[in-house]
């Protein structure tokens, strides 16, 4: 976990705490941030809530349920804790250990663009003594404000699923990317390294990379399916929800199989939850009676009833990317560099990478398939890869807490890291997002144009050798960073002087006491 608690020397001047701790203490607030992938939103929003704290003089602890899993706060601290925030778009993982306690629930990103919002308003229910109840039924209910709308519990319910895909698509596919670099294409028909493998012969090193990333591979729709039915009903949606993604594999339904078989598989649980049950046989229920009927009816519908009709779905889709061509593809790399540079690292730019790694989550992808990866992995890093040329080549339109943010974003957009360029993006949206999404659709259409394919799903400048046509790949994303670090260039140098003040980007500007100043170092 991460923690921070307000500095001793603005305690003594701290508001006094509506809490137990007495009218000396600071007021205590525990938070956990979460995102789909667990990796730069989560830590973003703790550090922002961190800094909030340390300014409005509260203790503040954050628990990060990051990719590499997460330390739980120490029970005694919880129960010290006067407030909770909670900034996640996934569900927030044993969620009951801070039931009772005046709570406001957000998304992560509220978490990074308003953080002192936040404290504000769940200091704010705790002087009225709003508190919340006991756990609900799953945990996205538990994960959502009271009257959420099924669109974002549906969002969530989809983001739970990816978050623990994508892991095994990062596993799998760079050590298929790597098992090709090493032993050329023809290692996809080696024998199995059971039977033969030579210590001292590369291309059994080979087949043994492509061997353990196609099997890794394997488990991508399960466990899609499976966690998508555990964000909606908790533990036992797992069983239905890993066998009706298992049968969406064997009959070749893909992606579009798992995420039906995950949505069925957390509501036929629902619905078996919500029946009155004897309390003689409430003991089997979670262990026996659960798995075995939903399991049996998951099954039933995915092998007779839609299990067809989705892998026609996925056929066709599959048949459609595979004949594009022409400025037809040009447009589809369009299209999904400007999704990528959405909302850099959200669900919009989820959606585009899933589609893209969909494509190339089986042993033999198609070379449309792998040009599609590439122009997604491109338009993914030109955002914070632009945000870092444009705080280099005009500083002084950057305050200095963006300029070294700077300095993170070239390592972060070189690794495609999109969310690199969040902290510029929250401090200024309307030119660093527009001018992002031209920049990104520009590099995802000459990707596509200049016939550039990938293997691995993630990497970036790192699996450059693993690119086909890498020297115009590198062209289309330096052409789309250049693109975009003048758009915002040009957009931030148009505006007005402030009045009573020194012009935005004038060196006296970069002390101002500005919101923007207050972004954090991207982790």
């Amino acid at each position: 976990s991460v923690a921070a608690s307000a500095d001793p020397a603005t305690d003594s001047t701290a508001p006094a705490s509506d809490g137990d701790g007495g009218s000396d203490s600071p007021f205590r607030i525990v938070a956990v941030t979460s995102c789909p992938t667990g990796i730069a939103h989560t830590y973003m929003a703790a550090e922002s809530l961190e800094n909030a704290g340390r300014e409005a003089g509260v203790d503040l602890v954050v628990e990060t349920q990051g990719s590499a899993g997460f330390t739980r706060l120490d029970p005694a601290v919880i129960a010290a804790a006067d407030a909770v925030i909670f900034a996640h778009d996934v569900p927030v993982r044993d969620k009951d250990r801070f039931a009772g306690k005046p709570t406001v629930d957000v998304g992560v990103k509220a978490g990074i663009n308003r953080p002192a919002e936040l404290i504000s308003e769940v200091r704010g229910k705790a002087e009225r003594g709003e508190v919340t109840g006991g756990a609900a039924p799953t945990p996205v209910e538990r994960g959502g404000e009271e009257g959420e709308g099924y669109g974002s519990m549906l969002r969530k319910w989809l983001m739970s699923g990816v978050s623990y895909m994508v892991p095994f698509v990062a596993a799998g596919g760079l050590l298929i990317a790597l098992g090709f670099a090493i032993g050329g294409y023809e290692i996809k028909s080696a024998p199995s390294v059971m039977q033969h493998f030579v210590w001292t012969q590369t291309d059994s090193w080979a087949a043994l990379m492509f061997q353990i990333g196609g099997v890794a591979f394997g488990f991508l729709v399960p466990v899609l399916a499976g966690y998508i039915a555990y964000g909606m009903a908790d533990r036992p949606g797992l069983v239905p929800g890993f066998v009706g993604g298992m049968i969406a594999s064997t009959i070749n339904a893909g992606f579009l199989g798992g995420l039906a078989a995950g949505l069925i598989a957390g509501g036929v649980v629902l619905a078996i939850q919500k029946v009155k049950i004897p309390k003689a046989v409430r003991g089997i229920m979670p262990v026996v009676v659960i798995p075995l009927i939903s399991t049996a009816i998951v099954g039933f519908l995915m092998f007779v009833v839609i299990g067809k009709p989705i892998a026609s779905a996925q056929k066709g889709m599959t048949d459609w990317l595979n004949g594009l061509s022409g400025s037809n593809a040009i447009l589809l790399g369009a299209l999904l560099g400007l999704m990528m540079c959405f909302d850099l690292g959200g669900p919009v730019n989820k959606v585009a990478y899933t589609f893209a790694t969909a494509g190339i989550a089986v042993s033999n992808p198609s070379d449309s398939a792998m040009k599609i990866m590439a122009a997604v992995m491109a338009a993914g890093m030109v955002p914070p890869l632009a945000m870092a040329l444009a705080t280099t080549v005009r500083g002084r339109l950057f305050t200095e807490t963006e300029r070294e943010n700077g300095k993170a974003a070239w390592v972060l957009g070189a690794s495609f890291i999109s969310e690199g360029a969040i902290p510029f993006a929250a401090a200024d949206p309307l030119r660093v997002i527009p001018s992002s999404m031209v920049g990104g659709a520009i590099t995802g259409a000459l990707s596509m144009s200049f016939g550039a394919t990938l293997r691995a799903p993630h990497g970036g400048i790192f699996v450059v050798p693993l690119i086909g046509n890498p020297f115009l790949y590198l062209i289309a994303i330096a052409v789309g960073m250049c693109v975009t670090a003048a758009l915002v260039v040009v957009l931030k140098g148009m505006r007005k002087p402030v009045a009573g003040g020194t012009a935005p980007g004038a060196p006296e500007d970069i002390a101002a006491p500005a919101a923007d100043t207050k972004q954090p170092v991207a982790a």
